[in-house]
C-alpha cells in the first residue's frame, strides 16, 4: 500500500442526533486483514440503516467501523490473504460499516464485479438492496412464478429492486406507495397494480385477486395485522424493517387456521458465511441480468461525500425514487 495515503476523508457521527451530527473527518487508512480487500471508494450508497445508526438505535457490529456506509464501489487497492481479488478490480462490496470514506475494508467473499456495462456510480448502489431482497424474497419468502407478490414500500431502494425482480421470476407484482407519481414510476417498472396507499385499501385490493403468496414489508406497526388479512391460504409475511414501529397486536389463530408463515431478516449481524452465499448466488442468478439491463438500480440523487447531511435529509423526506448516492471519487 506504498502507493495510498496514510490517511483519507470520512464522514462520521459526532453524536446520536439528525443529519446535522454527520460531520467531515480524517482517519488512517485501513489495511486488510486475511480475507479483505480495500476498496478506494468511487461511490457509496446510502440506506436507512445508516439512518438508524446516526441516530443512535443501530449499533454496528462488533469489531466493524463505526462509520456509516453499508456499500460501496470503487477499484481494490490493497488484498489480504485469501480474499480471492487482485488490486485494480472493479467491485461493488456489501460492507460490515465503513463506507462514508475515501478507503473501505470489506471481506472479498462479500464483493462482486461491477456488472458488464454498469458504471460505478450504479454499482454502488447494488450489495445491500441486493443482498437483502435476494435472501428474504427469493430464500427466505421462496417467491415463485405466477404467484401475487406484495412490496411495500415500492419506490424505495429495496422497493425498486424487489419489483424488478419479482417480475424477472414470472410473479404477479403488486406495491404500495405515498403518490400518485410513485405509483406511476412502480407501474412503469413492472408492476401490475400500484397501490396509493394514502386513498386505497391494499388489504382489499388483494383480497379480491385472492390474496398476496408473498408480502416483503418494512413498514411494521399497523400493517402486520393488515398483512395477516391481505394474504392468501398458506401465505407468507418476511418482515426486513419497522419504520411504523415494532409491536403490534395480531390473532394468530387466523396464522394457524390458514397455515400462515411469519418470518424476517436484517442483513448486517448475519454471518460472514452466510453473506458470502449470497453474494455467490446474486452472482449466479442476478449479476447476468444486470449485465443484460433486465434490472437495473434506480438512483434517485447524488451528494458529495460532505454534504452526506443533505443526502440522509433527503432520503428522511421520504420524498425520493430508488436510491441516493456519495460521490467520493468519481468514476
Amino acid at each position: 500500500m506504498s502507493d495510498i495515503p496514510d490517511r483519507m476523508n470520512v464522514v462520521e457521527i459526532s453524536e446520536a442526533g439528525g443529519p446535522e451530527v454527520l460531520v467531515s473527518e480524517t482517519r488512517e487508512v485501513p489495511r486488510p486483514c486475511a480475507g479483505e480487500v480495500v476498496i478506494r471508494v468511487a461511490f457509496a450508497g446510502v440506506n436507512r440503516p445508516d439512518a438508524l445508526q446516526r441516530a443512535g438505535a443501530y449499533a454496528p457490529p462488533k469489531g466493524a467501523s463505526d462509520l456509516p456506509g453499508l456499500e460501496a464501489a470503487g477499484e481494490i487497492v490493497a488484498v489480504g490473504d485469501g480474499a480471492g481479488w487482485n488490486v485494480g478490480d472493479r467491485v461493488c462490496g456489501l460492507l460490515p460499516g465503513g463506507g462514508y470514506a475515501e478507503y473501505v475494508a470489506t471481506p472479498g467473499a462479500h464483493c462482486l464485479p461491477v456488472p458488464d456495462g454498469l458504471t460505478m456510480k450504479e454499482a454502488a448502489c447494488l450489495p445491500e438492496n441486493y443482498f437483502t431482497v435476494w435472501t428474504n424474497v427469493f430464500d427466505r419468502g421462496g417467491l415463485d412464478g405466477g404467484e401475487r407478490f406484495l412490496v411495500h414500500g415500492g419506490s424505495s431502494g429495496i422497493g425498486t429492486t424487489a419489483i424488478q425482480l419479482a417480475r424477472e421470476w414470472g410473479a404477479r407484482v403488486f406495491t404500495t406507495a405515498g403518490t400518485d407519481e410513485k405509483c406511476a414510476f412502480c407501474a412503469d417498472l413492472g408492476a401490475e397494480r400500484a397501490i396509493n396507499y394514502r386513498s386505497e385499501d391494499f388489504v382489499e385490493i388483494l383480497k379480491a385477486e385472492g390474496g398476496a403468496n408473498l408480502i416483503l414489508d418494512m413498514v411494521g406497526g399497523d400493517y402486520i395485522p393488515r398483512n395477516i388479512d391481505t394474504l392468501a391460504d398458506e401465505g407468507r409475511l418476511v418482515q426486513i424493517a419497522f419504520l411504523g414501529g415494532s409491536n403490534a397486536e395480531l390473532n394468530f389463530a387466523k396464522v394457524m387456521m390458514r397455515r400462515l408463515t411469519i418470518t424476517g431478516s436484517t442483513l448486517r449481524p448475519q454471518s460472514d458465511l452466510a453473506k458470502a452465499r449470497i453474494a455467490d448466488a446474486l452472482g449466479e442468478h442476478v449479476w447476468p441480468l444486470l449485465a443484460a439491463r433486465k434490472v437495473a438500480p434506480i438512483i434517485d440523487s447524488e451528494f458529495a461525500l460532505a454534504d452526506a447531511a443533505k443526502a440522509h435529509a433527503r432520503m428522511e423526506s421520504s420524498e425520493h425514487i430508488g436510491k441516493i448516492v456519495l460521490k467520493v471519487a468519481g468514476e
